[in-house]
């Protein structure tokens, strides 16, 4: 029997399946395998990465675990000191404390509340809210005496918390109260040399780890860690205990005598630029920074009060400006000594002014001074000497030497807030302006500009840089770390003016105006000045006085600037006595002998 083309198309049909049936088989075969190759290479990366989790990454793991459990209370560094040039300490730190609570651990909240309330002095419920509030922590007060603190702990109550502290404290209260400055609440520097040399004396804070459950509750049977704080540096400072002592009495007397609004007192070294001393007094409490004087109105608000307080804390040394007056002739004698457009031989006439321009500007001796030689001008500060002076040097070269002497800039000195000198623009200056220039009229310089400026002219012509700070210590170990520089003293006067300015400026206090700074023994250079404030219209006026010790080779300068003195005002009266005073006082203890015939 043949094949009929029915048995051969269902024979065709039949092996065309057969081929699609078996070529699917193998392909599902293949993805089988695929797949499970997969599924088995994903099972052994998890088992390879579960492995290097528990074994080598396991530290990791368990340090963070750990951290999720455990609550930090920050550990206060203690503030690095503050110590003058022989190591006597002007700030320092005292222990106290930080009372905080934590809700989840409290047991018996109502005995805390009692408890606080009775030792702090905090009224119940402002206490409350605290205790009630669910955080991790909440602080109740800082700054707790260690006494008060020693006694919360012993009530050993649950969820309160008594952690160790450090509180700025001034041994010395008021002294020299705008230059060191103090700290806030939280230990950091607001004003003076506290937050001029914040990086150096704050320290790394430490921590108390406590474990806790899952609910904050702290462990019992474990152990709390603790990271230990890090000192800050011990700094060393320029300023003399001694010195700043008997210069603050000196200024508070003086103050008081003449009813003065306020006396800045200025002491360095002509030759370093190391300030001994810096009195701006009235000073203030450095333990109570924010109370205000007594007597201040109680009903001031609270911008009044902030108000009040910038103005207590103020320091005129650096902050403020004033018109110099008759100290600044320094200036005006060197530049025109220096140029070459005047001689120490050379003739003046004062009839009581000088006509320039269309403006009479007077003597202080209305009388007049009559002839005189420009060393007798300086002795007399006779404005007509120096006006003619000023017109000599001319205004191009009086700028240049504004620049040269460093009057353009400020002093570099280490404080905060250091104010700039005020002056006219050199195109806008006239012969009037010039004229009233050249006594130290018409433009504003801070006092710390002035005598860093008169300083430099008498040391043999190099400009200094006025400085407190002189050393970093560890506070471990005591050793110093490093010895703070000020830069490459520049030359601003010649060697040979330089003298000349001093011999010239010794006869102002042995034969001319400074003769109440006079001390048998020793020979003082020194300058008087009497100045008025703006507006003239006020009759206000600052007496002021700058000396130097010995004249020949001084080692030691000192200036000082009393503010709306009442009664007589002029500084040779009333200024030069007080430098005299100090000079009595210092200048045998920094080692300065007196001559048998100075």
């Amino acid at each position: 029997m043949g094949i009929t083309p029915e048995d051969r198309s269902y024979s065709n049909s039949k092996n065309l399946f057969f081929g699609v049936f078996m070529r699917n088989k193998t392909y599902n075969k293949k993805k089988m395998l695929v797949v499970f190759l997969s599924a088995l290479l994903m099972i052994f990366f998890l088992i390879a990465r579960l492995v290097y989790l528990m074994i080598f990454d396991a530290a990791y793991y368990q340090q963070k675990a750990k951290t999720l459990h455990e609550r930090e209370r920050e550990i206060k560094a203690a503030r690095g000191e503050i110590i003058d040039r022989n190591g006597k300490v002007l700030a320092t730190n005292k222990a106290v404390c930080t009372i905080s609570v934590i809700h989840s651990q409290i047991t018996d909240p109502e005995r805390v509340l009692q408890v606080l309330a009775d030792e702090l002095g905090i009224e119940k419920e402002m206490i409350r809210k605290r205790v009630e509030k669910v955080s991790s922590r909440e602080k109740i007060k800082t700054n707790v005496e260690k006494e008060t603190g020693d006694r919360i702990r012993a009530y050993e109550l649950d969820g309160v918390k008594v952690d160790e502290d450090f509180k700025r404290y001034y041994p010395y209260g008021n002294l020299a109260s705008k230059v060191l400055g103090f700290t806030g609440g939280d230990n950091q520097g607001i004003i003076g040399l506290e937050v001029k040399y914040e990086n150096y004396l704050k320290g790394v804070n430490g921590m108390i780890l406590t474990t806790t459950d899952a609910r904050g509750i702290e462990l019992a049977d474990t152990l709390e860690d603790r990271v230990e704080p890090v000192s800050g540096d011990t700094l060393q400072v320029s300023l003399d205990y001694n010195i700043q002592e008997y210069a603050q009495q000196a200024a508070e007397k003086v103050r008081e005598e003449k009813q003065a609004d306020a006396v800045v007192i200025l002491i360095l070294n002509p030759k370093t630029g190391e300030i001994y001393a810096c009195v701006n007094a009235p000073e203030f409490d450095l333990n109570a920074p924010f109370t205000l004087p007594e007597g201040t109105d109680a009903a001031l608000n609270d911008e009044e009060k902030q108000a009040m307080l910038n103005q207590m804390w103020r320091n005129r040394s650096i902050n403020d400006t004033y018109e110099p007056g008759s100290i600044f002739k320094v200036f005006t004698a060197s530049a025109a000594l220096e140029e070459g457009v005047v001689k120490e031989e050379d003739t003046f006439y004062c009839p009581g002014y000088k006509l320039v321009e269309d403006r009479r500007i007077r003597c202080a001796r209305t009388t007049g001074h009559g002839s005189e030689t420009f060393v007798q001008g300086v002795q007399n500060s006779c404005n007509p000497v120096f006006i003619e002076v000023g017109m000599r040097l001319g205004t191009e070269n009086f700028y240049k030497y504004f620049e040269k002497f460093g009057l353009m800039g400020k002093t570099g000195v280490d404080l905060p807030g250091e104010a700039a000198t005020i002056m006219h623009k050199k195109e806008n200056v006239g012969q009037v302006e010039l004229a009233t220039m050249s006594f130290g009229q018409s433009f504003q310089v801070t006092p710390m500009q002035m005598a860093t400026t008169v300083c430099s002219l008498v040391n043999g012509g190099k400009r200094i840089t006025p400085h407190f700070g002189v050393a970093v210590y560890d506070a471990e170990s005591g050793e110093k770390e490093e010895t703070i520089s000020y830069g490459k003293r520049k030359r601003i006067l010649s060697k040979e003016t330089s003298e000349k300015m001093r011999k010239i400026l010794e006869t102002v206090v042995s034969e001319g105006g400074g003769k109440k700074a006079q001390i048998e023994g020793y020979r003082i250079g020194g300058k008087t000045a009497t100045s008025q404030t703006l507006p003239r219209s006020a009759n206000r006026y600052i007496g002021s006085f700058i000396g130097f010790a010995p004249a020949g080779d001084p080692q030691v300068a000192a200036m000082a600037i009393i503010y709306n003195p009442q009664g007589i005002y002029y500084g040779g009266t009333i200024a030069a006595p007080v430098v005299r005073d100090i000079f009595d006082n210092i200048l045998p203890y920094l080692g300065i002998e007196r001559e048998e015939n100075p």
